[in-house]
C-alpha cells in the first residue's frame, strides 16, 4: 500500500481500488491500494472523510496496512473517490506542528523535556519534567509564536543509522524503534523524530495560546490552543468580555478593577450578614429560652422548620446547649427531605440524642448518628417529621419524669 500523506499532507482527494473489506461489529473495514488517508499514531488522531458517499470515521494501521473504517458496505471497488475532511486535517497539522514548536521552546529556555503530549478534538495538552512559574510560561508563549512569525521551513527527513547518530536531536529516539526514522525538522530551531502530518511552514500554524497550567506528577501539564482553534477562543473570549463590560457599565480595560472592586464590596457584605445573622441567633436562643417548657429543671425546646439553612439551625441547637440542663429537638423540612437535629447539654445523662434519634429518624424512612450529646440525620418522608419530634418529645419527657 502507498502511503501518500507523507509525500503530501495537503492532498484533499484522490482515487484508488479497494482491495480488501473485512466486517467486523456491523462496521466494514477497508484497505486500499494507496491513500492519503492518515491513520492514528503518535499522538495525532486519524483523518476522517468519504470513500465514495460512505463517511469514514476512524482509520488504523494494523501490521503496517491501513484501514478505513465506515458503517457502510461498499459497492463499488475500482477508481472509487476518496476525499478527506479538509477542516479536521488542518486543524490536526495545526495542533501538532504547535505542539512541537511548544516542547521546543520549553527546551529552549528551561530545559524542561516534553514526557507526554495528547490531542484531541476540543483541546490538546503536553507533561512537562519541571515546575515553571507563570511568567515562564509567558516568555515561552512568546518565544513560541516569535518562531510562528519567523516562518521557518519545515522539513522531514529519513536518515540512515549513521547520520542519525550525529543529529541534534530534541529527544532521542528509543531503541525499540524499527525501520527507517522519520524527523520533522523546523528551520535550525527543532530537530525530532516524528510520523504525524505538518504544514509546510511555521506560518501556518498562526497562533498559539496556553490556556490552563496545573502540576502533574513531578512536572506541570499544559493545556494549549493553535491555529483556528486559538483565534476562536480568543473571540468567545472578547465577546464574553464585551458582555461583562456592558453589564458593569464600563470600559473593557477596567473591568478587572471593577469586579476586584465588587469583590472587595461582596466580602464586606458577606461579614455583615454574619454578624447580623449571629446577632439574630442571640435574639433566637434568648427567647427560645424564655418561652421554653420546662420539666423537673430541663428546659426540653422542641421545633420544626421549612425550607432553612441546616447550619443555621445546627448554629441555634449549639448555642442553646451552651446552657445548662437544656435540651433541644430540632426537624427541618427542606427539599421534599426531612432532617432531625437533636442536642442536650452537656453535664445532662438522662438520654443519649445517638439512640434517641436513631430511634425517631425510623418514622421520616432515614439514617443518621452522633454522640450521646449531639445527632442529626435525614429521610425521605417529610410527612411524618411532626410525629418524629413528637415521638423524641415524649420520650425526653419519659426520661426526666
Amino acid at each position: 500500500m502507498e502511503k501518500l500523506y507523507y509525500e503530501n499532507a495537503y492532498e484533499r482527494n484522490f482515487v484508488a481500488n479497494i482491495i480488501e473489506v473485512i466486517e467486523e461489529d456491523h462496521q466494514f473495514h477497508i484497505r486500499l491500494d494507496r491513500t492519503y488517508f492518515y491513520p492514528e499514531g503518535g499522538g495525532q488522531p486519524s483523518d476522517v472523510g468519504y470513500i465514495e458517499s460512505s463517511p469514514i470515521i476512524y482509520v488504523y494501521e494494523k501490521e503496517d496496512l491501513i484501514y478505513h473504517v465506515t458503517e457502510r458496505k461498499p459497492s463499488k471497488f475500482k477508481k472509487v473517490q476518496c476525499e478527506i475532511d479538509w477542516q479536521v486535517r488542518f486543524d490536526y497539522m495545526q495542533q501538532h506542528l504547535g505542539q512541537h514548536i511548544l516542547s521546543a521552546s520549553f527546551v529552549e529556555l528551561f530545559d524542561a523535556t516534553t514526557i507526554g503530549f495528547h490531542l484531541s478534538k476540543e483541546y490538546s495538552t503536553i507533561d512537562i519534567d519541571k515546575v515553571i512559574d507563570s511568567d515562564g510560561f509567558k516568555k515561552v508563549e512568546d518565544l513560541a509564536n516569535e518562531t510562528i512569525a519567523n516562518n521557518l521551513t519545515v522539513e522531514t527527513l529519513f536518515p540512515t543509522e549513521q547520520e542519525l547518530r550525529k543529529l541534534p536531536l530534541r529527544k532521542q529516539v528509543s531503541e525499540k524503534v524499527q525501520g527507517p526514522i522519520r524527523l520533522v525538522k523546523i528551520g535550525d530551531f527543532d530537530l525530532v523524530a516524528c510520523c504525524g502530518t505538518h504544514p509546510k511552514s511555521t506560518l501556518e500554524v498562526q497562533l498559539i495560546k496556553i490556556i490552563k497550567v496545573e502540576k502533574y506528577k513531578v512536572g506541570m501539564r499544559i493545556e494549549f490552543l493553535c491555529g483556528k482553534r486559538a483565534i476562536g477562543d480568543y473571540s468567545k473570549k472578547q465577546e464574553s468580555l464585551k458582555e461583562v463590560a456592558r453589564l458593569l457599565g464600563v470600559n473593557e480595560q477596567d473591568v478587572p478593577a471593577r469586579v476586584h472592586h465588587m469583590s472587595s464590596d461582596i466580602n464586606d457584605l458577606h461579614s455583615s450578614v454574619r454578624a447580623l445573622r449571629s446577632e439574630v441567633i442571640c435574639h433566637t436562643v434568648e427567647k427560645m429560652l424564655r418561652d421554653a417548657e420546662t420539666i423537673d429543671g430541663i428546659k426540653v425546646i422542641k421545633e420544626v422548620y421549612q425550607n432553612i439553612d441546616l447550619k443555621y439551625v445546627n448554629n441555634i441547637a449549639t448555642q442553646l446547649t451552651a446552657y445548662p440542663n437544656v435540651i433541644a429537638l430540632f426537624g427541618i423540612e427542606a427539599d421534599d427531605k426531612a432532617h432531625l437535629l437533636f442536642a442536650q447539654s452537656k453535664e445532662l445523662k438522662l438520654l443519649s440524642m445517638n439512640v434517641l434519634l436513631k430511634d425517631a429518624i425510623t418514622l421520616i424512612d432515614g439514617k443518621g448518628g452522633g454522640s450521646d450529646f449531639s445527632a442529626q440525620g435525614g429521610g425521605k418522608n417529610n410527612n411524618n417529621l411532626d410525629s418524629s419530634i413528637a415521638y423524641a418529645y415524649s420520650k425526653v419527657r419519659a426520661s426526666i419524669l
